[in-house]
């Protein structure tokens, strides 16, 4: 009895031991990592301290910066920006620099107020707007090329901060703008950030300042000011990647070699551990072949009813009996569930049938009527889409077309898009001006948009008898148009804002003269985002090729010509969005 208690006790102090050189190692690594980690960051926002400083003066050293930055954001796809002015280059923002200053001798333009600038014509509004820009982000460049930081820039975001839109990006010279990740991003694109970076931002708004983690970057956000239900915040992105794997290194070799001199003990509480754990653990291993083998826990409590053990080892039989009773109980769940998920997918292929039945899809559509002949389709890139088109006679003399495109995918889009079509299709039939079933489809929308929805909408209304087509535009794709004997060529037309983004957004409609033989192509940004294994998008050009391989041919074949350059393009890459399509051939009154 008194040697079992001596080899007890030495198997307890050495375990306790083994312990305590697991712990101090640990607690050593971490400190020495926490240390050089919090050196690290205080340096970082000492330095974006300053840089965010200088910043947010540059910028509010305009006067009008209010209104300079509302303008940007209203207007980013219609400026005309050059991104980095010199002596070298800038010639159209010299141009417009000598042209305002000659008509405008009084003013002093970097230090124009808003009622001086307000009081221009709309025109010279937009030129100020795109030469204060153009100062602004060369002065920012110089600032982030000073202070050698990765990224410097300035977003707009909502309360939610689940987005940014790019108002402002400083670039080194000769970098690449564009909008992949890691490019300088030009203004206007909007990103979907992190949740580390959503925090960042609701931080820096409550608290003026606050870094984020962003994958191998550090983000540190300062907040400028709020305009227009948006926040203004600064960017400034580090690249800490190269320094922490010093620190890391560093950390590991410190707590290897303090480790090391205590190996030799180590290896003696090994040795016992062999003794008298790793055998009762090699039975516990055995048992869990035999389950994975037998599925039956019967057989396991059986073969670990040896081990009599009143300690953790025992503790751990035990559990492993329990374990393996229920997981022939999940088992069983198990099955549940894949009935269930096959209820599922029966439900979503009846959803998928739903959806296609509510679009047109008999043509010919119109088959007794000669003077105009349409075609459309739609492939959802999952079960259900949130594309969507219609047509329909408003009267005998009148046509209604319309394509949209739902935010997101998948069932919430599905539903959206079946309750905007009907609102669109209510007020068309009512005779309402395209601008006007825009405007009363968005108020309806708005009034009960809880989960912030929107879609993109074009709508065109045709006068069967003169060939006359009206058409208002909600934030949609440019829609394509072909005179007789002619090609198909992009209208950049007016855009508003999306239906469902602000209740008081007003539309603009426009009107087109078609001819016997014009044809009309619209379409949603899935067929110029088609994406192939690159990563490469097709864009409109190519679009704009496939349309005008065979121009004359009928609305039917010019889908499949759009389709078929879509797929050379795309070739075995997964479609990541829906792609609708809709050609409308105007072949004259009767």
């Amino acid at each position: 009895m008194g040697k079992e208690r001596k080899i007890k006790l030495i198997l307890q102090v050495a375990g306790l031991f083994a312990l305590a050189i697991l712990i101090t190692g640990t607690i050593t690594h971490m400190s020495e990592r926490y240390l050089s980690d919090k050196s690290v960051v205080e340096q970082a926002e000492n330095l974006a301290d300053e840089l965010a400083a200088e910043t947010t003066w540059a910028i509010q050293e305009y006067p009008a910066y209010e209104w300079l930055v509302s303008y940007w954001t209203k207007n980013a796809e219609s400026l005309d920006i050059e991104y980095d002015v010199d002596y070298s280059t800038g010639q159209a923002t010299r141009k417009k620099t000598a042209m305002l200053e000659s008509k405008y001798p009084q003013l002093v333009l970097k230090y124009a107020t808003t009622s001086e600038i307000e009081a221009m014509e709309p025109a010279d509004q937009k030129a100020y707007a795109e030469v204060a820009y153009s100062w602004l982000i060369t002065r920012l460049n110089q600032i982030k090329r000073a202070y050698k930081v990765d990224f410097l820039f300035c977003v707009l975001t909502e309360d939610d901060c689940a987005g940014q839109f790019f108002l402002l990006s400083a670039a080194d010279e000769g970098a690449h703008r564009g909008t992949s990740y890691e490019d300088v991003y030009t203004l206007g694109h909007t990103v979907t950030v992190m949740e580390s970076q959503t925090d960042a931002m609701r931080n820096a708004i409550k608290n003026a300042k606050h870094l984020a983690d962003a994958g191998k970057y550090v983000d540190y956000y300062s907040y400028v000011g709020s305009f227009e239900g948006k926040h203004l915040l600064i960017g400034i992105t580090y690249n800490l990647s190269v320094l922490q794997e010093n620190i890391d290194m560093q950390a590991n070799y410190g707590t290897a070699l303090a480790m090391a001199h205590q190996l030799l003990l180590s290896l003696v509480c090994l040795t016992l551990l062999a003794l008298f754990v790793i055998r009762p653990f090699k039975k516990m291993q055995e048992s869990i072949h035999l389950y994975m083998q037998s599925k039956d826990s019967a057989k396991v409590a059986e073969n670990l009813s040896s081990i009599k053990s009143r300690n953790e080892i025992g503790q751990l039989s035990e559990d492993i009996v329990d374990l393996t009773a229920e997981i022939d109980d999940y088992l069983n769940h198990i099955e549940k569930i894949s009935a269930e998920k096959e209820r599922i997918a029966t439900e979503l292929s009846l959803a998928t049938s739903i959806q296609a039945h509510m679009l047109p899809s008999i043509f010919p559509a119109f088959p007794e009527r000669s003077e105009f002949e349409v075609f459309a389709s739609m492939d959802p890139a999952k079960e259900v889409g949130g594309d969507f088109y219609d047509f329909f006679l408003v009267d005998d003399d009148h046509l209604c077309v319309v394509i949209a495109d739902v935010s997101g995918k998948g069932i919430p889009a599905a539903l959206f898009m079946m309750a905007s079509k009907i609102l669109l299709k209510n007020h068309a039939q009512m005779g309402k001006s395209p601008a006007q079933v825009l405007n009363d489809t968005n108020k309806a929308v708005c009034s009960n948009n809880r989960d912030n929805m929107f879609v993109t909408v074009w709508l065109g209304i045709l006068e069967i008898s003169t060939g006359k087509f009206v058409a208002a535009n909600a934030g949609h794709d440019y829609p394509t148009l072909k005179d007789p004997d002619g090609n198909f060529e992009l209208v950049k037309d007016k855009h508003g804002l999306f239906i469902g983004m602000m209740e008081e957004a007003s539309y603009t409609e426009y009107e087109w003269q078609l001819k016997p033989g014009s044809k009309v192509f619209v379409y949603t940004d899935g067929v110029p985002e088609a994406t192939n294994a690159q990563g490469e998008r097709l864009g409109l050009d190519p679009m704009l090729e496939a349309l005008n391989t065979d121009p004359e041919a009928k609305p039917e074949q010019i889908l499949k010509n759009v389709r078929a350059g879509v797929d050379a393009f795309v070739q075995d890459a997964e479609q990541f969005d829906d792609i609708t399509m809709l050609c409308l051939e105007y072949l004259g009154s009767a």
